[in-house]
């Protein structure tokens, strides 16, 4: 068990050292193409920091274990708009959120896990199924990239060098960054074995945490450099990605069987604290210490809802 747990604690600094890269190029290639931080957030950021969830899913359904991937998934989507969300201003404080970006994302999102809902109903996920989930991250990402508003955007630091180098390195860094959280994730779950805990409450709660801990790490340094869109941005891209590429992307790959009543209350679950957190941001227009400890009482009333 000491041997997995420094294996989690290595993959934790690998993804503390990577995630300053990666924001620093994304930053500099947002700059240079003249496109809005929140949009590069939404985009390359999402899917770069949720790779491991991506690997996951590709190979827990490989190995026909289709609950780990909906488990890890959904209750990333949930775990990164409530628990990641909330910490953000505990770590890094108080911050504006632009509403209209928030709706749409948050919005598409909901949409996004009704829609898995009823494609897990029957418990089986075949390659149509993954079809629709990875085409409504398509569509869900043009969406955003034309309707998301470009007024009062963050000033970027001005680039220095070929964009394509940035673009790169930015996503060499995030690769290593989802390589990072994947030994965090590979030390919890051995942990998890060693305890006797099981495999379902790792993969919704354990392993979700762990696959969480890109986004966190690197939206706290995005906030500690004055980018706010682009942590924003990256939290709620990230938790679209994980209701619709990150399930797909597996059975896209090899169909498998779900637990239904789980994946479909899992699914309900995460789209009404997501709608909450939605809501509650557009609402206020900043997130502060009060609206963070609102997210993360969110995220504790998951729990009960899950396993009740």
């Amino acid at each position: 068990m000491l041997l997995w747990a420094a294996v989690a604690v290595a993959g934790l600094y690998v993804t503390v050292v990577s995630s300053r890269h990666a924001v620093d190029h994304a930053v500099r290639l947002a700059s240079s193409l003249g496109i809005p931080a929140f949009v590069v957030g939404i985009t390359v950021m999402a899917v770069g920091t949720d790779l491991p969830e991506i690997a996951n899913s590709i190979v827990a359904s490989v190995g026909g274990h289709g609950d780990l991937n909906v488990g890890d998934s959904i209750g990333s989507a949930a775990t990164q708009v409530t628990l990641g969300l909330g910490l953000l201003p505990l770590l890094a404080g108080a911050f504006v959120v632009r509403p209209a970006r928030v709706r749409i994302v948050g919005g598409l999102t909901v949409v996004a896990l009704a829609v898995g809902a009823l494609l897990l109903r029957d418990g089986d996920l075949s390659r149509l199924d993954a079809t629709v989930l990875v085409g409504l991250w398509i569509v869900s990402t043009v969406v955003v990239w034309l309707r998301a508003p470009v007024d009062g955007q963050e000033e970027l630091p001005l680039a220095t060098g070929h964009r394509w180098r940035h673009g790169v390195r930015a996503l060499l860094w995030l690769a290593l960054l989802g390589a990072g959280a994947a030994a965090v994730v590979t030390g919890l779950v051995r942990i998890a074995e060693e305890l006797a805990v099981p495999l379902y409450l790792v993969s919704f709660f354990g392993a979700a945490i762990g696959t969480s801990l890109p986004e966190i790490v690197v939206d706290v340094t995005a906030l500690r450099r004055h980018q706010a869109d682009l942590a924003v941005g990256d939290i709620f891209g990230s938790s679209m990605v994980d209701a619709t590429l990150s399930i797909g992307i597996g059975p896209l790959v090899a169909p498998t069987l779900v637990t239904a009543d789980l994946a479909v209350r899992g699914s309900i679950a995460a789209a009404v604290v997501i709608g909450l957190a939605t809501l509650l941001l557009a609402a206020r227009g900043r997130h502060t210490v009060a609206t963070g400890i609102a997210l993360l009482l969110l995220y504790a009333a998951f729990y009960p809802a899950m396993l009740v």
